[in-house]
């Protein structure tokens, strides 16, 4: 289930989630697992980037940031961290969640409600929709994209027309989890930043059911004396090679890490 896990993890994992799936016990729900982390690579990443999305494919890195005037799309260089494409977005939009699908690059915007649909190799926009509400974090499962507003609901959406197609209310223990961001496809599930945390809540996309956390907070001791730091933002994942990368908004660092239990 989770990304690059250790073999302990997954046998606790073997154990936990049939109960998870269909409830162990006649009381109420219980909260889901929280299970830590371990750093497997530390790459570059620039901290001039209000990091809003984070995609992966082809072995490249592909980034949305944010704030008026900042907002860009770029391709970066993992092991580098060095920007080799980019494309300004007008000032008046603030840049949010990217997703790429098939040959394009689809970026959200906070409150402009417009999402900018770009070529994926010539960064040139083809076309744009038009939606309801805010815009922070987007994905897809291969068939539909998958978008959060901050709220516990996330919207299924038809890739080539944008229209609504479903919904997911997530939910921990019975109880809406507020302040869905940043989201990532992986292995069946859906990774989601919960903004102005340092975690990420893994959802069954078929319940809205949290069933697992996956607790980040050390990773900020880790990113050494920067006066910009903010929350921890963005969440890519290379299925080729089984890697799950996180990183912040202006933060000088890039994680490559493996779930773990915590101690």
């Amino acid at each position: 289930m989770f990304a690059v896990y250790s073999e302990r993890v997954f046998a606790r994992l073997f154990v936990l989630l049939p109960c998870l799936a269909i409830g162990c016990h006649s009381g109420p729900a219980q909260p889901a697992p929280t299970f830590g982390h371990r750093v497997v690579n530390v790459y570059p990443h620039d901290p001039g980037a209000f990091t809003q999305g984070l995609a992966y494919r082809g072995g490249f890195l592909y980034e949305g940031t944010g704030l008026h005037g900042k907002s860009v799309i770029r391709r970066v260089e993992l092991t580098t961290g060095r920007v080799l494409q980019q494309a300004l977005l007008p000032a008046r939009y603030f840049g949010e969640g990217i997703a790429l699908w098939k040959d394009r690059l689809i970026q959200l915007t906070w409150q402009s409600q417009i999402a900018i649909v770009y070529n994926r190799e010539t960064f040139r926009q083809e076309a744009s929709f038009v939606y309801e509400g805010e815009g922070w974090g987007l994905t897809h499962d291969g068939k539909r994209l998958i978008m959060s507003d901050g709220s516990p609901t996330l919207t299924l959406r038809n890739p080539e027309t944008f229209e609504p197609a479903g919904r997911i209310e997530v939910t921990d223990a019975g109880r809406p989890v507020r302040y869905l961001n940043e989201l990532e496809w992986v292995k069946g599930r859906i990774y989601a930043n919960v903004w102005q945390s340092e975690q990420l809540a893994v959802i069954d996309p078929r319940s809205g059911r949290v069933e697992a956390w996956i607790d980040l907070t050390a990773l900020r001791g880790q990113l050494g004396p920067h006066g910009e730091i903010d929350v921890l933002n963005g969440v890519a994942y290379d299925e080729a090679g089984d890697r799950l990368f996180v990183t912040g908004k202006l933060w000088p660092k890039l994680f490559e890490i493996q779930v773990v239990e915590r101690p």
